[in-house]
């Protein structure tokens, strides 16, 4: 983590919905998914909360030997937003506690604001992360 790493950090990011990633598409082994709204899904507005928040504090890390893995989010879905709008994440950091980092973030499609939450990320060495993890698959499910 670097000294430029500071509470009050803002940033904003800017995507293009495309249908895949609206709800038919979430979990396409589920069949009742094909027959849901084809509008941006809220499991990938989460996904996209996320790496927003990782592409505006990755300057501030030690990237890639420090990255960051989300540890909770709590947001809203409040409004549809179809394929080929572009979503906008404005976030703010709020807090950091050591390696904790928190955000709150705004959503918002050119015609509704679709999600407003909190988000929690935590720094970590990828290299003993990842040995934690390969430690744990080789052990079996």
């Amino acid at each position: 983590m670097t000294s430029t790493l500071q509470e009050g950090l803002e940033f904003e990011f800017v995507y293009e919905v495309p249908p895949s990633k609206t709800v038919p598409h979430l979990f396409p082994e589920f069949t009742e998914g094909g027959e849901m709204p084809e509008v941006f899904a809220t499991g990938y507005m989460v996904g996209l909360f996320e790496f927003t928040c990782i592409k505006a504090i990755n300057a501030h890390i030690d990237w890639p030997r420090q990255q960051t893995v989300g540890i909770h989010i709590n947001v809203s879905h409040t409004a549809a937003t179809p394929p080929g709008f572009q979503v906008t994440v404005k976030g703010r950091l709020e807090k950091i506690d050591g390696r904790k980092l928190s955000f709150a973030l705004t959503a918002h499609d050119g015609v509704d604001t679709i999600s407003k939450g909190t988000h929690e990320r935590f720094i970590i060495d990828a290299d003993k992360f990842n040995a934690a993890v390969a430690k744990k698959a080789s052990t079996g499910a």
